[in-house]
């Protein structure tokens, strides 16, 4: 057998912090190693395998359009890229009524920057602290977390931070060139803090009377994973833009940014080789398909109501508050989290961090009850 391991190591270039585990397949919410250990999976790719790891709906249709195309520029019209878009519009809020396809979540909130500077003719942005919004050099600026930042400066100009969920502070930091607000309806690496309703209510009130746009990351969020299709509907606000990506097609890379009518772009003025292409829009359709069928944002909350009450009914010494959404759930520890991780790891439960000291539970969402349990009994044992 291949040395997996070894070979990363001898060939790639050294970015991620490793844990020492080898997956080499899943189906749902399990996931084997190279040597035949099983796990329950809560990291689902980081919030994307919401149709659960190799979902045969999904599969079989990148199985079928990889044989018929599989690239497609977007000079030319294509027939699954036009059903691609037509599934994402009819699931989005209402208001949103276009896209443009990308292949990442960061490349989403790149689209997002330079739409909002082109369609207002202004040029600076109000986020929040505790954000991340993707690595890339615009994204980045807009991500909160300094330590992400080191190295890479000077970024894109014009950013401001405010604390998350006060409205005055942002208010305070809007001036006569915002462009656009961005916000998380939830912040998944921030911590697992979730959106006041009244606070957005008013956030969208403020762009309204100031002539801002609201961009809203539903990045993690979106397509069931807080039990709405997606996070804004808790929010009963609707943003000028949305980002999303994760969990919109099982796992393939795909991104999109949706747009209402106040946006306007020229041709030409931006472009992907391939975003939207015939492989990944096939993706897409079979993955929103199978969330409608099932009722999958439903079942989310189904669950993650069970996991959050279940979880509370213990005195757990090393935990100050569990919180979370749908199946997008933080347990707040008294310590830092990364030996708590690597403890439960060992107990064949994967999990993420969430800042410093929040254990991240973002499993597929066709995780039984049966591995929520297991999953609970093994956070009890390492985190009492």
């Amino acid at each position: 057998m291949s040395d997996y391991k070894e070979l990363q190591q001898q060939y790639e270039f050294d970015t991620y912090p490793k844990r020492d585990l080898t997956i080499v397949k899943g189906k749902d919410a399990k996931v084997w190693s190279d040597t035949g250990q099983e796990y329950i999976d809560c990291v689902g790719g980081i919030a994307v395998a919401n149709v659960g790891h190799a979902n045969e709906d999904v599969a079989n249709a990148i199985y079928e359009q990889a044989k018929k195309l599989v690239i497609c520029p977007n000079i030319f019209y294509n027939d699954t890229r036009a059903k691609a878009l037509e599934k994402i519009i009819e699931v989005s809020p209402k208001t949103l009524t276009k896209a443009f396809l990308t292949n990442s979540g960061t490349e989403s909130m790149e689209a997002a920057l330079k739409f909002a500077r082109i369609t207002t003719g202004k040029t600076d942005f109000v986020a929040a602290m505790k954000a991340f919004h993707g690595r890339s050099m615009g994204a980045l600026s807009a991500t909160y977390k300094q330590e992400y930042k080191e190295g890479f400066g000077p970024l894109v100009p014009g950013f401001t931070h405010v604390p998350y969920n006060k409205f005055e502070k942002l208010e305070a930091a809007v001036t006569e060139n915002t462009a656009a607000i961005i916000l998380e309806p939830v912040q998944g690496e921030g911590g697992i803090n979730v959106g006041n309703p009244e606070y957005f209510k008013a956030v969208r009130k403020l762009c309204d009377e100031r002539g801002i746009l609201l961009i809203l990351d539903e990045i993690q969020t979106g397509f069931c994973r807080t039990g709405k299709m997606f996070a804004t509907e808790h929010l009963e606000i609707e943003p000028d833009m949305m980002t999303v990506a994760k969990g919109i097609a099982g796992g393939f890379p795909v991104g999109a940014l949706l747009c209402n009518d106040k946006i306007k772009v020229p041709i030409g003025k931006h472009g992907t080789t391939f975003g939207g292409n015939p492989l990944a829009c096939s993706a897409v359709v079979a993955s929103i398909n199978f969330m409608q069928k099932n009722e999958l944002w439903e079942v989310a909350r189904q669950k993650g109501k069970y996991f959050l009450e279940k979880i509370s009914q213990f005195e757990l010494s090393k935990v100050r508050a569990a919180r979370g959404i749908g199946l997008m759930i933080g347990i707040e520890c008294k310590e830092k989290v990364k030996p708590l991780i690597e403890q439960l790891m060992e107990e064949k439960v994967l999990t993420l961090p969430a800042g410093p000291t929040v254990i991240r539970i973002v499993p597929p969402l066709t995780i039984s009850y049966e591995e929520i349990d297991f999953v609970i009994e093994k956070l009890i044992k390492v985190l009492n």
